[in-house]
């Protein structure tokens, strides 16, 4: 009996941390687009790990992918590698993420695989896009940034607020060329898009959007979790990965400023703190009424039983997946103004969103108090989720770009050197 054809085409995507498991935001989008991409393509992916649990899921990739390069990155040295862009005046960013060894496999899979298309999944891996052979490149920065490291700048001291600095003057120099050597480029809001084609004129007509979206099946409230919470009073829930600063920044400000004052009404009320890694600012939080929790294998259990789900960031680029998630399991959500942008929602009905930490109070005051309007919004969040966050919907924009017909690019492919 011969073999069955197999008629997709061959197509490299390139992330810059292994797409599996999905089990923190970038993670979430990359293996969701990889899901999507495997249905119509041989894929041949290219990616870092760079956490010892995640080695345990490089076998998995054999289900979604054709052929895998996968590169060990040691964080630390990485770190010290990546000064090298101070004496090459380029992005650090961009030598955090060079390997020779997958330089090499891209050009040898293009070649071996006539491998026409290719997607980058972050700013970064478009280095690896200056390969003979590729007709249709498309970049998902995901989020600008080049503005994100600028945003650090003003809340750190020198030297660290001049690398900030520099930092996004110099990846917003790469992502201009990167967008300029593409056939389009993406960012998860129409804001983020918006910010680049300001930056970006020269490619304006070539940015697009492609917004995250949420496995409502999965994120639902039809699953029955045991509590994972102690008796005591009620749970305030922050979920997110805690070795990410703008995550660092929200827990230790709500906890330090915002918490005291929930308190003032609620004594009893317990912070929890629900991810992967936490740093020594966020373990240091741990006290009466404040669990640090570090890795969970599932984070639905906390979700369905939390009373208020927080999201404080006050450094936030584009729809934030732990939103989307609590707003799925039909949890009453309070989300700071910053990490809203571009959330399709209604404030005092799907969710409440904040403008100042003593705004951020009295929404969580208002939904301790009131079991009912935590219910109904709860029901609402999760109705506006399932009707505009499914990852198929958004994920078609990405097959339209890879089928549309390439046009002459403004400049050369961004070179690695």
């Amino acid at each position: 009996m011969s073999p069955v054809a197999d008629d997709r085409s061959p197509l490299l995507y390139l992330v810059h941390r292994i797409p599996f498991p999905p089990n923190k935001g970038d993670k979430v989008r990359s293996f969701n687009i990889l899901r999507q991409l495997a249905r119509r393509h041989r894929v041949f992916l290219g990616t870092f790990v760079d956490h010892p649990d995640d080695a345990a899921h490089v076998g998995r990739l054999a289900e979604w992918c054709e052929e895998s390069h996968v590169v060990r990155l040691d964080p630390r040295l990485a770190r010290v590698l990546s000064l090298r862009g101070l004496l090459g005046g380029e992005a650090l960013s961009l030598p955090y993420y060079r390997d020779a060894g997958l330089r090499q496999w891209v050009a040898d899979v293009v070649a071996r695989e006539g491998i026409r298309q290719a997607v980058a999944f972050s700013g970064p891996m478009a280095q690896y896009l200056d390969v003979p052979g590729l007709d249709r490149r498309i970049i998902d920065f995901c989020d600008l940034d080049s503005a994100k490291w600028t945003q650090y700048a003003p809340d750190h001291r020198w030297p660290m607020s001049w690398l900030y600095r520099r930092e996004g003057a110099k990846l917003l120099a790469f992502e201009r060329q990167a967008a300029a050597a593409g056939d389009a480029s993406l960012f998860v809001t129409e804001a983020e898009a918006q910010l680049f084609r300001q930056a970006a004129p020269e490619v304006a007509g070539r940015v697009g959007v492609m917004q995250n979206g949420v496995d409502a099946d999965y994120f639902s409230p039809d699953h029955t979790f045991d509590s994972p919470f102690p008796p005591g009073g009620p749970v305030l829930l922050f979920t997110g990965a805690m070795d990410y600063w703008p995550n660092i920044d929200a827990v230790v400000w709500f906890a330090g400023e915002l918490l005291p004052k929930v308190r003032q009404q609620f004594p009893d009320a317990r912070f929890w703190i629900v991810g992967m890694n936490p740093a020594p600012a966020v373990q240091a939080l741990a006290a009466e009424g404040v669990v640090v929790t570090g890795t969970v294998p599932d984070v639905r259990p906390y979700l369905a039983h939390a009373d208020v789900v927080v999201t404080p960031l006050r450094i936030a680029r584009g729809i934030q997946n732990k939103v989307l998630e609590a707003m799925a399991m039909a949890q009453p959500v309070v989300i700071s103004s910053a990490s809203a942008t571009g959330l399709e929602a209604s404030p005092g009905e799907d969710c409440e969103i904040a403008h100042s930490g003593d705004e951020f109070v009295s929404l969580i005051v208002g939904l301790l108090a009131d079991v009912i309007l935590r219910r109904n919004m709860g029901q609402a969040a999760r109705k506006r989720v399932v009707t505009r966050y499914s990852w198929g919907a958004h994920l078609s924009a990405l097959e339209k770009l890879l089928a549309a017909p390439s046009e002459p690019t403004a400049q050369p492919r961004p070179k690695a050197s």
